[in-house]
């Protein structure tokens, strides 16, 4: 996990990149979330309808694959909302969306 004023940048600067692909591609008006940290956490990103995302950009990107789908379905409830997703940033190889199993069958169930 990344930590240090460097690390919070790069996750910063992260997310602003996720924000304007989602952007590009959906539509969406999606903006980091201005107060990173705060006592309840509701993901990185703000502006898609009941949706929580996630964001990392970690050196270990396994690691991040391994842990932050799992902190996203509890930034989910505390947000009170139907779907999540994590975008992962990988060192040279553009960018990932990853869902657990449950996570995926939240919007195929929706999508019928």
């Amino acid at each position: 996990m990344p930590t240090g004023k460097g690390a919070r940048d790069k996750g910063m600067n992260a997310e602003r990149e996720a924000a304007a692909i989602i952007h590009d591609l959906c539509g969406w008006p999606v903006r980091r979330i201005p107060t990173p940290g705060s006592p309840i956490d509701h993901g990185d990103l703000f502006g898609i309808p009941n949706t929580v995302i996630q964001v990392a950009a970690w050196a270990d990107a396994l690691a991040a694959v391994r842990t932050k789908p799992l902190e996203a379905d509890q930034q989910r409830d505390a947000a009170g909302v139907d779907f999540v997703a994590t975008f992962v940033k990988l060192h040279r190889a553009g960018w990932r969306v990853i869902l657990t199993p449950e996570q995926w069958a939240a919007y195929d169930r929706a999508r019928l």
